[in-house]
């Protein structure tokens, strides 16, 4: 799990080829052979990806080269949250576009539909003999609302249809996903609203909580047998500030086991690692390198750094372990 794939316009522009065309494989050179190592792969497509014919442009609303996806999934991710603060940035037509795209890939997405029949689908998948239920919400969209009656484009958090979503699937499968995008930005702590919302979430039987949309890296927990990550920060994005530019790689096992007709599913092997978006003084050349690769030249006193924001990732439960996973 990665967070936020954020294109300002320094990172779409450093993916225009000479031909003209988008490429974006080398910003993820040095995460894909990781992940490739996983049998699911999640990010946060932050901004949509309504393609050039649209028109692309940059912050405070977005919208991305479809080509973004191509590389994100060249890399080896194949599970991806819609729903977030931006994705309304484009309106319907980039929305469109965007889930059109996604369709004709060999991915999982949730939180952005074209109709309510899509959204009120059953959202179960397989893998390795382990049934999953995979499920995005927002907290908020910047201002922005859904056309009347056209609120499958986005699915914006509410308790009793998040609690009717997961009371219809959750006898049905063996783990329940939910990506949030919440809380505050640019703050290391959750806040009081995220708490609550994850204690909800964890009454009704979710198993994993992938946290986004601070920017910055926050805890990992537990809340009883439900592993939440509060804030995986961004992955890549042309935001200034250290902080923006540390990002979280988080991951864990899950098992399945079966004995006398009685399943059993536990969680663990639960992981933090530390990820950098290096790009030059022109914001060119972005590329995600994890702190294992990394050298004073590429970051200054990388290795006090890399202390201090493991330390944030088990801040609440020092049973994560940190620092190991790209190592």
């Amino acid at each position: 799990m990665v967070g936020d794939a954020l294109y300002h316009s320094g990172v779409y522009k450093d993916g225009l080829q000479s031909d003209g065309k988008y490429n974006y494989d080398y910003q993820l050179s040095e995460l894909s052979p990781i992940i490739k190592n996983y049998d699911l792969a999640f990010y946060n497509q932050e901004t949509i990806l309504g393609g050039i014919e649209l028109g692309l442009s940059s912050y405070p609303r977005f919208n991305s080269p479809k080509e973004v996806g191509d590389s994100f999934i060249k890399a080896g991710f194949n599970l991806i949250s819609l729903a977030n603060n931006h994705t309304l940035d484009g309106g319907e037509e980039a929305i469109l576009n965007s889930i059109n795209y996604w369709e004709t890939k060999n991915v999982t997405t949730a939180g952005s539909y074209k109709s309510f029949d899509e959204q009120n689908q059953l959202p179960i998948y397989i893998k390795n003999g382990i049934t999953f239920a995979f499920f995005a919400y927002t907290d908020t969209t910047n201002g922005l609302k859904t056309p009347n009656q056209k609120e499958y484009l986005v699915n914006i958090f509410n308790k009793e249809k998040v609690k009717n979503d997961i009371n219809k699937i959750k006898d049905l499968v063996d783990i329940i996903i939910v990506s949030m995008h919440w809380g505050a930005e640019y703050t290391h702590e959750p806040t009081s609203t995220q708490k609550e919302e994850a204690e909800y979430l964890a009454s009704l039987g979710v198993n994993i909580i992938i946290g986004s949309h601070p920017h910055v890296i926050q805890p990992i927990e537990h809340i009883g047998n439900t592993i939440v990550i509060y804030s995986l920060g961004n992955f890549i994005s042309g935001q200034d500030g250290l902080n923006k530019r540390i990002g979280l790689l988080a991951s864990l096992d899950i098992n399945k086991a079966i004995k006398n007709n009685n399943t059993t599913i536990t969680i663990n092997n639960i992981k933090g690692d530390l990820l950098y978006t290096y790009h030059n003084g022109h914001y060119r050349k972005f590329k995600v390198i994890p702190f294992s690769k990394l050298n004073n030249t590429i970051l200054p006193d990388y290795e006090n750094i890399k202390t201090t924001y493991e330390s944030i990732i088990n801040k609440n439960d020092p049973s994560i372990q940190v620092g190991t996973l790209t190592s």
